[in-house]
């Protein structure tokens, strides 16, 4: 298919060129195919792999576990609990000790820094499955997606709304400037992005055609959207305080009907889950008992609509890391 990726780390779009990201999504279809019409495609028989996570995750670590069974891999799993990393070793010596013992390194956590040492150390490619600043493996799949809704990425016209400087709302903007979408981000200010990253994805738009909008109005930002795309309001673990002052500032940026309603005829919903839309999860009781709501980001109309592509984006994050694999590890 063209490119080569063998031995690169997959930590943020801002290392790959827009072509690079054009192989992985059509890699990834490629793969895609192989997997529904049950052909096997064992490439990396022999080959091993350890997934460090610092953070749970449901879709990343089923993701990267049956990609890599799918391609004939041995998966190592390494929760918070089971590594000595960063307590009683050092990120560069655990680094340079995975990377004697496995092919490729996936790590999911924090700090943006400690997959960049991994992938500085290892000698192996590391790929990052979500940091506080960045989530790229996420990216390749919601590009997929909206390929595979609309037949084209170029001039979709994509809406980002909620906290928009966080891991999501970064790396979304980013995937819009490198492949032309139309980014706008609907937030209070206070969560609008960095500005640094603001002007870095502006100038990587001259040349992709993107338009890059930051607006604190939702009927503005809204009008006559293809894709419209939210998160979590509050990390897990946060204290009382914050959600109560998170929940105020994004009550008015909550997905529901209309906001669907105010986008395009054809607009799809897109979230990167898990999805707080009702009160079938402890953390929905909680926020239902504290708070007195019964759905956050997304309304459950919203999310159990027609237009609600989560489930085709949540099956993607399988197809798009496989193909990331095969193309760093090389086979």
């Amino acid at each position: 298919m063209g490119l080569n990726l063998r031995g690169r780390s997959f930590l943020k779009l801002l290392d790959f060129t827009p072509d690079e990201i054009r192989y992985l999504i059509d890699l990834s279809k490629h793969l895609k195919k192989l997997k529904h019409t049950g052909i096997k495609h064992d490439l990396l028989k022999g080959k091993n792999i350890v997934l460090l996570f610092e953070k749970t995750s449901t879709r990343t670590r089923c993701s990267f576990e049956v990609a890599a069974n799918d391609l004939g891999m041995g998966v190592t799993f390494l929760d918070a609990g089971s590594s000595q990393m960063g307590k009683k070793e050092s990120i560069a010596d655990t680094a340079r000790v995975l990377g004697r013992m496995y092919d490729g390194i996936e790590y999911r956590g924090f700090d943006q820094k400690i997959v960049e040492d991994l992938a500085k150390y290892s000698g192996v490619p590391v790929w990052n499955g979500l940091t506080d600043d960045f989530h790229p493996t996420q990216m390749i799949a919601d590009l997929l997606t909206i390929e595979e809704k609309f037949g084209y990425l170029k001039g979709i016209r994509f809406v980002y709304m909620g906290d928009a400087r966080n891991n999501m709302g970064n790396s979304l903007m980013v995937a819009c400037a490198k492949m032309g979408l139309h980014f706008t981000a609907v937030a209070p200010k206070q969560l609008f992005p960095e500005e640094s990253l603001v002007q870095t994805c502006k100038e990587i738009a001259k040349n992709s055609g993107a338009t890059i909008t930051l607006t604190e109005n939702v009927q503005e930002g809204t009008k006559n959207a293809d894709v419209i795309y939210t998160d979590v309001w509050v990390s897990m673990g946060e204290p009382d305080e914050v959600w109560e002052q998170r929940l105020t500032l994004l009550k008015p940026y909550q997905v529901n009907r209309a906001v669907m309603e105010n986008a395009n005829e054809h607009a799809i919903f897109m979230h990167c889950l898990p999805a707080f839309h009702d009160l079938n999860t402890d953390t929905g009781k909680m926020v239902g008992q504290k708070f007195g709501l019964n759905e956050l980001e997304v309304t459950d109309e919203v999310f159990e609509s027609i237009q609600s592509v989560v489930f085709d984006e949540a099956e993607n994050r399988m197809h798009t890391i496989k193909a990331i694999i095969l193309a760093t590890i090389g086979a």
